[in-house]
């Protein structure tokens, strides 16, 4: 399993994805549900932009190496640059 996977799975335990997943993709298509608040009943869905701003947050004040952190970064903007062009 690669860093980043394993990372993510350290900053989110409690998802209920978090340890049947393996690959990147499935990893990208997790934060893809997380931008989009699916799982979050319609009325009380945040925006793409706060649940960016919310992971960001999270894996800034992290204990992951820099570049860890960097990576993950990396990875919300990606989905969410795809996210955002519906």
């Amino acid at each position: 399993m690669n860093e980043i996977i394993q990372a993510y799975q350290t900053l989110f335990p409690f998802r209920h994805t978090t340890t049947t997943f393996t690959t990147n993709e499935q990893l990208e298509e997790i934060i893809r549900l997380e931008l989009l608040d699916e799982l979050t009943h319609p009325r009380v869905r945040k925006t793409p932009e706060e649940k960016l701003q919310i992971a960001y947050d999270r894996i800034e004040n992290s204990s992951l190496s820099d570049n860890l952190i960097m990576q993950l970064k990396q990875l919300y903007m990606t989905v969410y640059k795809n996210v955002n062009t519906f």
